[in-house]
């Protein structure tokens, strides 16, 4: 674990279950809302590596981190959980942001703007 317990960290590695990142999952919602999940994403243990070697850097290294994985939490109504995503961190200050995927559903939940009773149900 990156800090001392799961729900401070921000990566951990478990044995029998993998390697984990957080993310944000952000969801447009109308009138300009947003609602923004924070999601683990499970990833090979090179990256989780690779993330930790930059997570602090104030270097730009932290700018070029993509962590391909899988988000290992079930985002309702959706269902998402274990669909492949794509974390890239967007500001040198804040965690990294799912932006892309080839699930066709997490794409559409991405890209569209979502009604909140849908989106909240």
């Amino acid at each position: 674990m990156s800090h001392q317990t799961p729900t401070e960290s921000v990566m951990l590695q478990a044995d029998g279950f993998g390697a984990f990142v957080r993310a944000l999952l952000p969801v447009q919602l109308e009138g300009g809302h947003k609602l923004t999940y924070g999601v683990w994403v499970g990833v090979h243990p090179d990256q989780l590596q690779q993330a930790f070697a930059v997570w602090w850097d104030d270097s730009p290294a932290y700018l070029d981190l993509r962590l391909d994985g899988r988000l290992a939490n079930r985002i309702d109504p959706w269902d998402l959980l274990g669909v492949p995503v794509v974390a890239t961190v967007l500001d040198q200050d804040t965690t990294p942001v799912c932006t892309s995927s080839d699930d066709p559903l997490l794409t559409r939940v991405l890209a569209e703007t979502w009604p909140h009773d849908e989106a909240l149900p």
